[in-house]
């Protein structure tokens, strides 16, 4: 498969969705500039990429630090020429319901998932901007597309993602840069291993392949798995009476995860278009 990239910087790259794209995106030829704030998966998968003879540089850094990334940023194009493809990854997730509800957590949250994105887009729009190319790729959450009940924080810094990509894209494409923002639901990554209904969480190859495609088309939004995507914009358009009863009835049962969940995309389930039509049929 075709890429139009050269070096792609992936934060959070150390495990999970991260790490599974940098493998990907390295067999298709493309340098890998990663960061993460853990040494050991980093490590890993340098040895993982040497054994293939792909090039890879990594960096350690958090995103909630502007100055650092825009450093370590730097010194990852000094290794490997400068960045054409960003995929802001790395992310926490945490349940907030309403009755232990604390403004420190919807703040971390906030800090991480949307100013942590705006930080690592801030490290690389300049020199994208400079030479006329790039591709920005964000990893929201389909947990963006409705506010979800216990997911307060999660749901609206994930909100937030969508806004600040959606903004960005209609002023780059006139620097030839474009901008993708990905929706997944919940996938088999190391977040999520505590989680009792294994079955129910998507194949991380399966997420990969999504978001694979959607760089090479260019794709303005991704969202998978679609049925779940379509269930959310269909209690959407429902009355808002219909709508609650349906969130609080179907969501709130699939949350059986672990309150603390860190480092990585997480996105709550939701009912899909065939439930959805099922249960208010």
């Amino acid at each position: 498969m075709h890429l139009d990239a050269h070096v792609a910087l992936i934060t959070g790259a150390g495990r999970g969705l991260g790490r599974e794209l940098a493998l990907a995106l390295a067999k298709s030829g493309v340098a890998i500039a990663a960061i993460d704030r853990d040494a050991d998966g980093l490590i890993s998968l340098e040895a993982e990429l040497a054994r293939a003879n792909c090039p890879m540089a990594w960096e350690l850094a958090d995103v909630t630090d502007p100055p650092s990334m825009a450093a370590k940023v730097t010194l990852l194009e000094e290794q490997l020429g400068p960045i054409d493809l960003l995929i802001a990854n790395a992310g926490i997730g945490k349940e907030t319901p309403a009755d232990d509800f604390r403004a420190e957590d919807v703040a971390k949250l906030v800090h991480v998932n949307l100013l942590g994105m705006t930080n690592t887009i801030a490290a690389v729009l300049p020199g994208m901007i400079a030479r006329r190319r790039g591709h920005i790729v964000g990893i929201s959450s389909l947990a963006s597309l409705y506010g979800l009940p216990r997911m307060v924080g999660y749901s609206a810094s994930k909100a937030g993602v969508n806004a600040l990509l959606e903004s960005l894209r209609l002023e780059l494409k006139a620097h030839k840069i474009t901008v993708t923002t990905v929706c997944p639901g919940y996938m088999k990554t190391p977040m999520n291993a505590e989680m009792k209904d294994q079955a129910a969480l998507m194949d991380m190859s399966i997420a990969v392949g999504h978001i694979l495609h959607a760089i090479r088309k260019r794709r303005r939004f991704c969202a998978f798995p679609r049925g779940q995507a379509w269930g959310l914009w269909f209690v959407r358009l429902l009355p808002i009476w219909l709508a609650d009863w349906f969130v609080m009835r179907n969501v709130p049962k699939h949350l059986d995860a672990p309150k603390a969940q860190a480092d990585g995309p997480v996105a709550a389930p939701v009912p899909t278009l065939e439930d959805a039509i099922k249960t208010t049929a």
